[in-house]
């Protein structure tokens, strides 16, 4: 038996940490969400903090969750995670729970991301009446393959958090002003991996966010943003170049990355990503 529980807030990243810390251990590929992508999430209040996030737990911890999350445009996204090889609950019970939980919640309409392998639940959505929206990538890198470090433009210079604690936070323009005292709320969050790149004058012209966990092992790359009016100038390849070095440095022994966009997806399989899967997204809702 498996006890059901229902958490918000910091309860329910904190679960949702630990069981997708679980999912990847047990299948190194399995499922498109690290736990950094939820704790990333948080970055930024929500109206899904407080929908209550639904778990499975057995003697090792939670086996199972169904995560929402919800963005600045007013939609919802859900997330069925299963641990691969989890007995006691199946995958079209977890789905099943998974829309009517997400329907209450977001108002009977979400998306619902699902990678190649999918748990096998990707035969099961056309039973909800879910049509396909749209697709993105996911790319491995081995440590061993990391990219040599860039040099950056002449005028531009790399910055981390630990170097400039008391100056605005680059990300708080388009993630609010409590971006960083929520990242700091993370445990996977470390500063020394949260740069940024800036002009000779102090202007910002780029971030680049990275994350390590060390029970998994795995470094991931979220977010990047290079500003309009500096891009094409190799500013991300440089940038990428240094964060991908610091989490080898911290030591992760496998890289991760996800882009939607050919022009991201050159960016990132050009410094060393080997596209592995794809992730469906399914629309539940309205037609």
């Amino acid at each position: 038996m498996h006890e059901e529980v229902r958490a918000t807030g910091r309860e329910a990243v904190e679960l949702a940490t630990a069981l997708l810390q679980r999912a990847r251990l047990a299948d190194p590929l399995a499922g498109p969400w690290e736990a950094a992508d939820v704790q990333w999430r948080w970055a930024r209040p929500r109206a899904s903090d407080n929908s209550g996030t639904l778990f499975w737990l057995d003697d090792e911890g939670p086996v199972a969750g169904v995560l929402l999350t919800s963005w600045a445009n007013g939609s919802w996204q859900c997330d069925p995670v299963l641990v691969p090889g989890a007995h006691g609950i199946e995958p079209g019970s977890l789905l099943r729970r998974a829309v009517a939980h997400a329907s209450t919640q977001s108002g009977g309409e979400f998306e619902l991301p699902l990678n190649d392998d999918g748990n096998g639940l990707q035969a099961m959505t056309s039973s909800y009446g879910m049509t396909v929206v749209r697709h993105d990538s996911t790319g491995w890198m081995s440590a061993a393959d990391a990219p040599e470090l860039m040099s950056l433009p002449t005028g531009f210079a790399i910055i981390d958090r630990t170097q400039c604690r008391d100056a605005p936070h680059p990300m708080q323009r388009r993630n609010g002003d409590a971006v960083e005292q929520r990242l700091q709320q993370c445990s996977l969050y470390d500063p020394w991996l949260d740069l940024g790149v800036e002009t000779d004058h102090g202007q910002l012209a780029g971030y680049s966010l990275y994350w390590y966990d060390p029970i998994t092992n795995v470094g991931l790359v979220e977010p990047v943003r290079v500003e309009d009016e500096f891009q094409r100038l190799g500013l991300a390849r440089a940038m990428l170049s240094h964060g991908l070095a610091r989490l080898v440095a911290r030591g992760a022994t496998r890289l991760k990355v996800s882009w939607e966009s050919d022009a991201a997806g050159a960016l990132y399989t050009g410094l060393g990503f080997r596209h592995t899967d794809t992730t469906t997204w399914y629309r539940y809702g309205p037609a």
